[in-house]
């Protein structure tokens, strides 16, 4: 973006609990093209992000939604079908006729099979006319809500109809790609060689809904903008780190693409190594988007490799009981619906300090969260055997979902007339604390990609280099076709085996709760 299309953004500053919030609301206009346009994602996530974007007033009017399925469709049947989307899924209801009629009018349908050119001819002609009459200045976001497979097929029909400009200049073109990006080292670099003959890295945005959260945003801001914490942050004060990604359903509809996906490559590659990129990374020189990423992909290159035997001592996988069972899913499958990791971090930071990573489905509670547990104090002062049998060890933890938040243990005198110690918490709520909903992570990363900001999107470097240290743990499950796969009860914390991770370090899981 130039430095004159910059400086037309309209700053609205907002007093909220006393404290500054800076908004920009002079995004360029687009075309967002969406591949896969009457697929779930579309329907339960993208189009809901647009209207709400739409009702905050963060879109220009001209922003224009073409979508791009295999299935014969008008334009009045497709608004018709994101219409009802919009109604179940949106987090604000009921829909607001004004501000859908607005949104349905610059909605578009086009259909044709993906590898046909005269599909690609007819987007273009389209797209063409959009800019025409709706002002949208030929810029264009193709967003791939599609399967994997089909990412080649799109990007080089895309490239041969003239579709993506050069990167750098003026309109600009992105393409979002949503995950999985690739199932294994191999296949990760293979997709990011394409990736690459087609659209610049910096027109590429990898796509990882988790890191739209708004806990994940505040890490960093946590970490940084305070400076009680920032010290403490290191082998010295912190004996361990838990991040959880724990789920009460089972796999739904998502049977056949889970069975061939499993929990590590669904969850633990990208959510979880994100996640923990974020809480052990260094500071970065600034806030840019280039230096945060850079710091990531500099901590992905510290975690110790876990390969061959090690993988038994380190790894624990389970499956839920009724699994093989489900819809989608073969009855002898060993596709694992729980992961326990213990990952290491070789850099002088987190020399020593335990990071210990959980997912699940059919679990007891849904919660994603960042616990950080704090050195035990090195002596009880406090003289009498009770109290001291009550002190637990300092926890952080924030919470990614749902109540969304920053909660802290620490311990405090109990009132009487004794002496008498006890653990309290101090909770923050976000809605609570700064008195708004807060906007669903699709929104926040679809109107970064129309800005420009590849902050929260992976890196072509991150993404092989989280793929370089998954890989070897998945090679040796697969490999190993007899081994036990533990089984766990549906509504339990998961195999009574992931507890011996910790419990041989003299640690314990955090509950679910």
């Amino acid at each position: 973006m130039t430095e004159e299309k910059r400086a037309q953004f309209d700053v609205e500053t907002k007093k909220i609990n006393g404290s500054p919030i800076l908004k920009e609301k002079g995004v360029e206009p687009c075309v967002i093209v969406i591949f896969g346009a009457t697929g779930d994602l579309t329907a339960r996530k993208l189009i809901p992000a647009i209207y709400n974007l739409n009702l905050n007033g963060s879109l220009p009017d001209a922003t224009t939604v073409v979508g791009v399925g295999r299935r014969p469709k008008s334009s009045a049947e497709f608004r018709q079908h994101l219409r009802e989307a919009t109604e179940e899924f949106s987090r604000r209801k009921p829909v607001e006729k004004k501000a859908w009629d607005a949104l349905a009018a610059n909605v578009e349908y086009v259909s044709g099979e993906y590898d046909d050119p005269k599909t690609f001819q007819k987007l273009k002609s389209q797209l063409a006319e959009i800019d025409r009459s709706r002002g949208t200045q030929g810029n264009r976001l193709y967003y791939m809500a599609t399967p994997p497979e089909l990412f080649p097929i799109l990007l080089t029909s895309l490239v041969k109809a003239g579709l993506i400009y050069p990167a750098g200049e003026e309109p600009w073109s992105r393409v979002i790609i949503e995950k999985p990006f690739g199932k294994d080292l191999n296949s990760a670099r293979e997709l990011n060689q394409l990736v690459a003959k087609s659209i610049d890295e910096s027109q590429t945005f990898r796509i990882d809904h988790y890191l739209g959260k708004e806990t994940v945003q505040n890490i960093l801001v946590f970490r940084f903008g305070n400076s009680i914490f920032e010290h403490l942050w290191n082998r010295k004060y912190i004996d361990h780190v838990q991040i959880t990604a724990a789920e009460t359903i089972g796999v739904g509809h998502r049977g056949s693409f889970y069975d061939a996906t499993g929990v590590i490559r669904d969850v633990v590659q990208n959510h979880l190594l994100q996640i923990l990129g974020l809480v052990a990374m260094e500071a970065p020189a600034s806030f840019s988007p280039e230096d945060i990423r850079e710091e990531k992909a500099q901590l992905f290159r510290s975690i110790r490799p876990i390969v061959g035997e090690e993988a038994r001592e380190q790894v624990v996988l389970g499956q839920y009981q009724g699994y093989g069972k489900e819809e989608g899913v073969s009855d002898d499958s060993r596709t694992p619906t729980f992961a326990g990791m213990k990952v290491m971090v070789d850099n002088w930071r987190w020399q020593g300090v335990p990071f210990y990573l959980r997912a699940g489905k059919k679990l007891s509670q849904r919660v994603t969260e960042v616990s950080v547990q704090f050195q035990s104090v090195p002596l009880c002062l406090f003289g009498q055997e009770e109290a001291c049998q009550v002190l637990e060890p300092n926890v952080l933890t924030m919470r990614i979902q749902p109540d969304e938040g920053i909660s802290m243990r620490f311990v405090s005198k109990v009132p009487g007339e004794h002496l008498a110690v006890g653990n309290v918490f101090m909770n923050m709520n976000y809605a609570e604390a700064f008195g708004k909903p807060l906007s669903d992570a699709y929104e926040r990363l679809l109107l970064d990609c129309i800005r420009g900001d590849a902050t929260l999107f992976a890196r072509r470097d991150s993404v092989e280099t989280s793929w370089k240290f998954i890989t070897p743990i998945l090679e040796a499950w697969e490999n190993e076709t007899k081994s036990f796969l533990p089984c766990y009860e549906p509504g339990s914390e998961g195999p009574k085996e992931a507890n011996l991770l910790l419990s041989r370090d003299g640690r314990r899981w955090r509950t679910l709760a």
